[in-house]
C-alpha cells in the first residue's frame, strides 16, 4: 500500500509510473481492451529500447502484438514498418487486422497478385516479395526502420525457407528486425545466430498457453482423458483405462486346459468391453461435440477427397448445427462474397452442394477449394456460422481460424513419400488451434481411437512441446547472380558463410571431433586384442577383406550383367505382346500397351531418364495400367503371345481396362512362362579369387588356435576405422558447405557466360530477374529464343512447365501438349533442361541437396493453353482432372513467373514480352481473376 511508503519512496514510485505514461508501450496498451501479457511486454520493451527480439510462444498465444507494437512504434517515429507472412491469405488477413486498426491510407498490401497502396508506411506482403525489393535495391526500402518476419520457423521449410534466412542476411543494419515464432526447441540457438547477423536481439520463450489444453481419445460412445488428473506430488500419467484399453485390444485371450470354469463368464466380460472399443463415424463424433458443448471444432483429416467426403456423410447423417436466423445469415453472406462469379461456373464448382452444407454449419478446408470459397469458410468460422470443419494440415499454417476443440481422426499422415507418424511438432501445431481467447476457458484436442493405438506414444506427442528449427538455406543461381552484382564474389562468400545453414553446421562439428577422438582411443584398444603370436594378423585381415570385396564385386557384375539382359530383352517387345512379369508389386501376366522406350521422354514425360532403361506401360490381369521400372525384370523376359489392342481402348477407363484384362486372362491365363536358368557362379573361375585364397593358406596366422577371435576384433577395427574416416570427411565437409556450393554455382555460370568474376553479364543481369526453381531454365529459354513467334496462349503453356509439379508422379500416361510450335518448344524446353542437368552433374551440384534444376513438368501446359485461349471452366477443369483450387493456384504461379519474363525478356527484336504481357491477361479472367482483397 502507498500509505505505507515514505515520502521519498512515494515520490521515486511516482516517478517511475511516470517514465512507464510516457512510453510508446504505454499507449500502445491503451489500444487494447485486454492486458498484455509478460511475455509481451517483455519483447515490447526489448524494441523500445532498439534491440531486435525472437519470440517463440505456442499457436494463439497472441504473438502478433508484438509485431503490431513495430508498426505502432514505426508510425510514431515517422519510419516505415514492413510486415511479412509466409503465404497470401495471412498477409491478406493481417492486412484486414491493420487496416482497421490505423486506416486504408496508411496500410499497403504486396503479393504476389496484389498491389495496394504499396507505398505506404506501413506494407504487408509475402516474405518472397520482400526478398525480391531487397535484391533489386527497391527504393521502397528507404526510410525502413522495422521488419517483422510472422511465422519465421517457416525457415525450415525445405522447399521456401531460404528466402527468411535471405531476408534476415541482408536487410540493412539500420533495421530492426521482429522474428515470431512458433515454440521451437531451439530458440535460443536460433537467436545466437540472429545477435550474430542483426546485431543484439533478446530472445523471450513463453511455454504458456493462454488457453488450457486438455488431451482426450473418443472410443465408441465414451470420451477418456488422455492423462490422469494431475496432482502436486505426482507426474502426468496416462489414463490407465486406455492402457487397459489398448492391452485388451492387443490380447488373444489364450486359456489354458485346465480353465473349463468360468472361461464362458470371462468370455462374455471380455466381448461387453471389447463392444464399447470402436472408432465412432464423422457425424457421430460431430454429433458428440456438439452435446458435449465442445463446438465449433476443426477435424484434420489428411486428405482432400476425405475432407469433402466427411461433409457429405454428415449431410446424409442429417445434422443441422445452425437454427434459422444463423442459416439466413450465412446464405446472404456467401451470396453477396460469390456474387462476381458466373451462374455457369457455380455449378462447375460445386456451390449449391458447398452451400447446403454452410447453412447446415458444416463445412471442407482444403488448398484444392477455390480460395474465394476457403476464405469465406473462415470467414463464417470466426463469425460461429460453421461449427465443424473438416480441413487438411494446411489450415495448421497460421490462418488465424481457432476452434473450441480439435479432432484428429489419425496420427499417420503420407509425407509425399510414405505413410508417416506425424511428428510432436506437427501435432502440437494442429492440436494449437484449439481453444479460442477471450472466448473459452479451455481448448479440446480429441483423437479418435484407431486399431492398434499406442496411449503411452500418444502421450508423448501431447507431452513433447517443441521441435527444432533446421535451416534448409541453399544457394541458387538467382541468388548468385544477385548476391555478385551487389556484393563481388568475395563479400558474397563470406555473407553466406553467416546463414543459419551454415552457423548450424558449425556448431555440429565440434561433438563429431569428440566423437572422433573416443573411436581412436578404441581403434588402439581393438589393434591390441587382434594382435597374433605367430604373424601380422592386420596384413591377413587385409587378405580376408580383398577376397570378400572380390566374391561382392563378382555378382554385382553378374547382376550388372543380368540387368543389361534383361534390358536388351525389354527393348525388343512391342505393344500387344503378352509378358509374365517375373517380380515386383505386380508380378504376374501383362499385356504391353507401350514398350517406353528411352526416346519416349522427348514428349516431357514427367520422372522418365534416359538411363533409366525402358520402362514398359503394361495393363495387368488384375486391371492396373502400370509403368513398370526395369527392376520389375531382374531376368530377361519374353513375349509369350501377342494381343490385338483395340484402337478405343482408353487406360483411365475403369471398363475398358476391365475389358481388356478379361481377354488377356481368356487368352494367356494359361500359359506357364519358362524359368530362367542361372550359368556357372563367376568366381569359380576368377584368377584374382584363387590367388587370394592361396595367400591366406599360406598366411603364418592361417594356422593360429584363436584367428577367428583375432579376427572378430580385426573386424571390429576395420568398421571403426571406416567410420572414423566418415566423421572425418563429414567434418571436412560440413566446414564452409554453403560457400563450396556457392562456388560451383558460380563456376557453372561462369561456363555460361552469366559471369566474369565480378562482373555480370547481360545474360546475367537477366536471370537476376527470375526467381523460382528453374530460374537458370528460364533464362536459357530466353537466351535461346525458344519462346520466339509463339501466341501468348502457347506462352503460358511452355510457362506452366516451369512452376508445375504433379502433386503425385503418375507415369501411366504421357500428358495432353497443345500442338503445333507450342509442342516444339516445350521439346526444346526439355532439351535445354537435360543440356543443363548434364552440366550440373560435371559440376558436382545435385539436386538430391535441393540445388539445382528438376526436370520441367509439362502435366498443367494443356490446361493453361486452354484457360489463356478463352475455354470455359467446366471443359478446362474437365480436360485438366483437376479440383479448382488447384487450377487457380497453379494459374497464378503461371501469372507471377509471366511478369517475371515480360520485365527480364529482350525489348527490341522480341515478341517474347509483349506475348507474356498478354498472356496474364488472357490467364486473369472468371475464377482465376476474383481477388482475396477487395
Amino acid at each position: 500500500m502507498t500509505e505505507d511508503l515514505s515520502p521519498a519512496e512515494r515520490y521515486a514510485a511516482a516517478r517511475v509510473r511516470a517514465a512507464e505514461q510516457a512510453t510508446a508501450l504505454a499507449s500502445f496498451r491503451e489500444m487494447y481492451e485486454f492486458g498484455l501479457d509478460p511475455f509481451q511486454i517483455e519483447a515490447c520493451q526489448s524494441l523500445e529500447a532498439g534491440k531486435g527480439v525472437l519470440v517463440a510462444a505456442p499457436t494463439g498465444s497472441g504473438k502478433t502484438i508484438v509485431g503490431e507494437f513495430a508498426v505502432h512504434l514505426a508510425l510514431g517515429q515517422g519510419k516505415k514498418c514492413f510486415y511479412t507472412t509466409p503465404i497470401k491469405a495471412l498477409s491478406n488477413q493481417k492486412y484486414a487486422d491493420l487496416v482497421k486498426r490505423y486506416g486504408a491510407d496508411k496500410v499497403g498490401l504486396l503479393t504476389g497478385d496484389n498491389s495496394v497502396n504499396s507505398e505506404a508506411p506501413v506494407v504487408v506482403m509475402t516474405t518472397e516479395v520482400l526478398r525480391n525489393m531487397l535484391y533489386a535495391g527497391s527504393q521502397s526500402l528507404l526510410g525502413l526502420g522495422y521488419v517483422v518476419m510472422d511465422e519465421v520457423h517457416y525457415l525450415s521449410d525445405r522447399f521456401r525457407g531460404a528466402v527468411w534466412e535471405e531476408v534476415i542476411i541482408h536487410l540493412p543494419e539500420s533495421v530492426t528486425l521482429v522474428s515470431l515464432s512458433a515454440t521451437v526447441s531451439n530458440a535460443e540457438e536460433f537467436g545466437d545466430w540472429l545477435d550474430t547477423v542483426r546485431g543484439d536481439t533478446d530472445v523471450i520463450v513463453s511455454e504458456h498457453r493462454p488457453v488450457p489444453l486438455f488431451q482426450h481419445v473418443l472410443a465408441g460412445r465414451r470420451m477418456y482423458d488422455l492423462f490422469e488428473e494431475e496432482s502436486a506430488a505426482k507426474k502426468r500419467e496416462v489414463n490407465p483405462d486406455l492402457v487397459r484399453m489398448a492391452r485388451l485390444e492387443a490380447s488373444r485371450t489364450p486359456h489354458g486346459p485346465g480353465r473349463r470354469r468360468g472361461r464362458e463368464a470371462d468370455r462374455e466380460r471380455e466381448r461387453r468391453q471389447r463392444s464399447r472399443i470402436w472408432t465412432p463415424s464423422r457425424p457421430e463424433v460431430i454429433d458428440r461435440l456438439d452435446s458435449e458443448g465442445l463446438l465449433p471444432a476443426i477435424t484434420f483429416i489428411f486428405s482432400r477427397a476425405a475432407c469433402e467426403a466427411a461433409v457429405q456423410q454428415c449431410l446424409y447423417a442429417g445434422l443441422r448445427l445452425n437454427d434459422e436466423d444463423a442459416r439466413l445469415r450465412v446464405r446472404e453472406i456467401v451470396e453477396e462474397r460469390t456474387a462476381a462469379i458466373p451462374n455457369e461456373d457455380l455449378h462447375v464448382l460445386g456451390y449449391f452442394e458447398w452451400l447446403e452444407a454452410l447453412e447446415r454449419g458444416i463445412a471442407a478446408h482444403h488448398a484444392g477449394m477455390l480460395p474465394t470459397f476457403k476464405e469465406v469458410v473462415e470467414e463464417l468460422f470466426v463469425r460461429g456460422l460453421v461449427k465443424a470443419v473438416f480441413a487438411t494440415e494446411t489450415l495448421a499454417l497460421g490462418i488465424n481460424m481457432p476452434a473450441r476443440s480439435v479432432v484428429l481422426e489419425k496420427l499417420v499422415k503420407w509425407n509425399g513419400e510414405q505413410h508417416a507418424d506425424i511428428t510432436p511438432g506437427e501435432y502440437t501445431q494442429l492440436t494449437g488451434r484449439a481453444g479460442r481467447r477471450g472466448i473459452d476457458i479451455e481448448g479440446h484436442a480429441v483423437v479418435l481411437w484407431q486399431r492398434g493405438m499406442n496411449p503411452e506414444a500418444l502421450a508423448g506427442l501431447a507431452g513433447t512441446r517443441t521441435y527444432p528449427l533446421r535451416s534448409s538455406f541453399k544457394p541458387s543461381y538467382n541468388m548468385a547472380v544477385n548476391l555478385t552484382q551487389q556484393f563481388g564474389r568475395h563479400r558474397s562468400r563470406e555473407l553466406l558463410e553467416t546463414s543459419f545453414a551454415q552457423f548450424q553446421a558449425d556448431k555440429s562439428v565440434v561433438g563429431i571431433s569428440r566423437q572422433v577422438q573416443r573411436n581412436e582411443e578404441g581403434l588402439d584398444g581393438y589393434k591390441e586384442s587382434m594382435t597374433c603370436h605367430l604373424g601380422d594378423f592386420e596384413e591377413y585381415a587385409r587378405l580376408r577383406r580383398e577376397l570378400k570385396d572380390r566374391e561382392t564385386e563378382l555378382a554385382k557384375q553378374g547382376a550388372v550383367q543380368r540387368r543389361a539382359e534383361a534390358a536388351v530383352a525389354l527393348e525388343k517387345l512391342k505393344p500387344g505382346d503378352v509378358i509374365h512379369v517375373p517380380t515386383g508389386k505386380y508380378a504376374g501376366l501383362a499385356l504391353v500397351l507401350d514398350p517406353g522406350l528411352p526416346a519416349g521422354r522427348s514428349n516431357g514425360h514427367r520422372g522418365f531418364e534416359a538411363h533409366d532403361g525402358p520402362r514398359p506401360l503394361v495393363l495387368t490381369a488384375e486391371r492396373q495400367v502400370k509403368r513398370l521400372a526395369s527392376m520389375d525384370f531382374p531376368v530377361p523376359v519374353e513375349a509369350l503371345d501377342r494381343m490385338r489392342i483395340p484402337k478405343s481402348f482408353n487406360p483411365r477407363s475403369p471398363q475398358s481396362r476391365r475389358d481388356l484384362a478379361s481377354a488377356l486372362r481368356t487368352k494367356a491365363g494359361h500359359i506357364r512362362p519358362e524359368r530362367h536358368r542361372r550359368g556357372r557362379a563367376e568366381a569359380a573361375d576368377d584368377r584374382q579369387i584363387a590367388r587370394l585364397r592361396a595367400e591366406l593358406r599360406a598366411h603364418p596366422c592361417h594356422g593360429c588356435d584363436e584367428r577367428e577371435d583375432h579376427a572378430r576384433w580385426a573386424e571390429r577395427y576395420h568398421r571403426l576405422l571406416r567410420d572414423t574416416k566418415q566423421l572425418e570427411r563429414r567434418i571436412e565437409g560440413r566446414t564452409n558447405t554453403i560457400a563450396r556450393t556457392f562456388d560451383r554455382i558460380v563456376a557453372l555460370l561462369t561456363e555460361l557466360d552469366y559471369l566474369r568474376g565480378d562482373e555480370v553479364t547481360e545474360h546475367g543481369k537477366r536471370l537476376a530477374r527470375l526467381y523460382g526453381e528453374l530460374d537458370l531454365l528460364a533464362s536459357e529459354c530466353l537466351r535461346e529464343r525458344v519462346w520466339e513467334g509463339l501466341t501468348p496462349a502457347e506462352l503460358a503453356a511452355c510457362v506452366s512447365a516451369l512452376v508445375y509439379e504433379a502433386r503425385q508422379s503418375d507415369d501411366a500416361m504421357a500428358p495432353k501438349l497443345p500442338s503445333g510450335k507450342a509442342k516444339a518448344a516445350l521439346g526444346d524446353m526439355v532439351r535445354i533442361w537435360g543440356r543443363l542437368d548434364a552440366l550440373e552433374e560435371d559440376f558436382g551440384i545435385s539436386q538430391t541437396e535441393g540445388v539445382g534444376q528438376r526436370e520441367p513438368d509439362l502435366g498443367f501446359a494443356w490446361a493453361a493453353y486452354m484457360w489463356a485461349s478463352d475455354k470455359g471452366l467446366d471443359e478446362v477443369l474437365r480436360e485438366a482432372e483437376m479440383p479448382a483450387g488447384d487450377f487457380v493456384r497453379w494459374c497464378k504461379q503461371v501469372i507471377d513467373v509471366l511478369g517475371q519474363i515480360a520485365a527480364a525478356a529482350p525489348k527490341e527484336d522480341s515478341t517474347v514480352a509483349k506475348n507474356a504481357r498478354k498472356a496474364v491477361d488472357a490467364l486473369l479472367r472468371g475464377v482465376v481473376a476474383y481477388s482475396s482483397v477487395g
